[in-house]
């Protein structure tokens, strides 16, 4: 089928669609069952023919073995020749050839053609023993009168047959589809006329529209939660980057009011703050609508004991001290480079936020699972609020959340980079009394 019939094909409806699809299967077995049975119907006809024919032959040639004549048969002759042919009978010469004798001694079937108006004869015959020791040939026949005619009318008619067959079968399959499809015609009403928050009612059938129904309702539940995030993220997001908007025109403002040089560079290094600050929010946000888009690159192995050195060293000079304990002496993490050293900073910088003295960065490796478990020696995270650390915007009105000046995005990050690799993070306490934050990736086969 090329491009413009398929494309045809494509914009007609299920209905059109189904019912020509079995007016087609319909019609096509019903003219090829006409054109055999049309082929059929003469040697049909030839048959019953010689059945009649050979009721009679034998007939006859029982009374000829008795010695007597055969008595004649209504629309039927019966004949009585000797071996070459000739009658015996007394009645004129038969219109049967010399070689249609031979078939005849032989047992076998003989036709005579039609001469003019004269139609066709079907010939059968016997070989008898006379009382008187004589060879004798019956030979019984009858004409094939309107035998064409009746194939030609009946095949004809079997042709009509067939195609009142198949609009049969076609109005029957509109009825059928037309019945069928309106509960999906009343279900695509329901849809129309479906108010905001509500679902489809479920049939209670065990079928294709319970299932319809079930996976649209499903997908209007999906939509839903989407649109609720995509309204709580959006109002979330206005309400974090408002504030440090705000805070840098404030300082602005009384840095313009104040031309004191000293006032004005404080100012200056506060307003960076806040840049920065609003920098690492546009950034998260960016890369959580990335994630919520579906973007996911391949993953590739990345060797985690030495992206985290790496990453360490970036902050050497930063204070608490950073300690690596590398348990594995390599650990293969399933992911993208990008991704692992974005966790890894975000859980160094919430680390460096409320640590002390020192932050032990620890990589271990399993069977299954390439991890990396940070430690600090801060305030911790109490216990009531470890289940909801990982969510948007969530920050503690704590100590540990007071000292952070954090956007609330970071450890969010971390949990949906790993839940699309199918990782996971979790918080606890560290043996220091601060908090103990592990992530884990699939190990990568290789």
């Amino acid at each position: 089928m090329s491009a413009s019939p398929r494309r045809w094909w494509r914009r007609r409806g299920l209905r059109f669609r189904v019912t020509l699809v079995v007016t087609v299967v319909a019609l096509v077995p019903l003219f090829v069952l006409a054109a055999l049975a049309g082929k059929l119907l003469g040697p049909l006809l030839v048959d019953s023919v010689d059945g009649e024919l050979a009721r009679v032959r034998d007939g006859a040639s029982a009374v000829v073995a008795q010695g007597r004549e055969p008595e004649p048969v209504p629309g039927i002759a019966v004949r009585v020749l000797d071996t070459a042919g000739t009658p015996v009978d007394g009645g004129a010469p038969p219109r049967i050839a010399g070689d249609d004798v031979r078939d005849l001694l032989a047992g076998l079937p003989a036709r005579s053609p039609a001469e003019g108006v004269v139609p066709a004869w079907r010939w059968l015959g016997s070989v008898v023993t006379a009382p008187d020791g004589a060879q004798r040939l019956v030979a019984v026949g009858a004409p094939l009168v309107g035998a064409r005619a009746t194939v030609h009318d009946g095949s004809r008619w079997l042709l009509v047959v067939a195609v009142l067959g198949a609009l049969v079968a076609t109005v029957a399959t509109a009825v059928a589809v037309r019945a069928v499809l309106r509960p999906v015609s009343r279900m695509q009403d329901s849809v129309r006329r479906l108010p905001p928050g509500h679902r489809l009612p479920v049939p209670a059938a065990d079928d294709e529209l319970r299932a319809l129904a079930t996976g649209f309702n499903a997908l209007l539940a999906r939509q839903e939660e989407a649109a609720d995030r995509l309204r709580r993220f959006t109002g979330d997001a206005a309400h974090e980057l408002r504030s440090p908007v705000a805070s840098i025109r404030v300082q602005a403002e009384v840095a313009v009011a104040n031309p004191d040089p000293a006032l004005a560079d404080e100012t200056l290094r506060d307003v960076l703050d806040e840049a920065e600050r609003l920098t690492a929010l546009l950034d998260n946000l960016l890369a959580l609508a990335r994630s919520d888009a579906g973007e996911l690159p391949s993953a590739q192995p990345v060797e985690l004991v030495t992206l985290v050195r790496d990453v360490v060293a970036r902050g050497a000079r930063d204070r608490p001290r950073v300690r690596v304990s590398a348990v594995a002496g390599q650990a293969w993490a399933s992911a993208t480079h990008a991704e692992v050293e974005l966790v890894l900073d975000n859980l160094l910088r919430n680390a460096r936020a409320h640590a002390e003295e020192e932050i032990v960065v620890s990589v271990l490796a399993s069977r299954s699972f390439a991890r990396v478990v940070v430690d600090d020696d801060g305030p911790g995270i109490p216990v009531e609020h470890r289940a909801r650390v990982f969510d948007r915007f969530y920050r503690l009105a704590d100590d540990r959340a007071r000292t952070s000046g954090g956007t609330g995005l970071g450890l969010a990050m971390v949990a949906e980079l790993l839940r699309r690799r199918g990782g996971r993070a979790t918080v606890g306490e560290s043996p220091d009394g601060g908090a103990r934050f592990e992530v884990s990736w699939r190990r990568h086969p290789g």
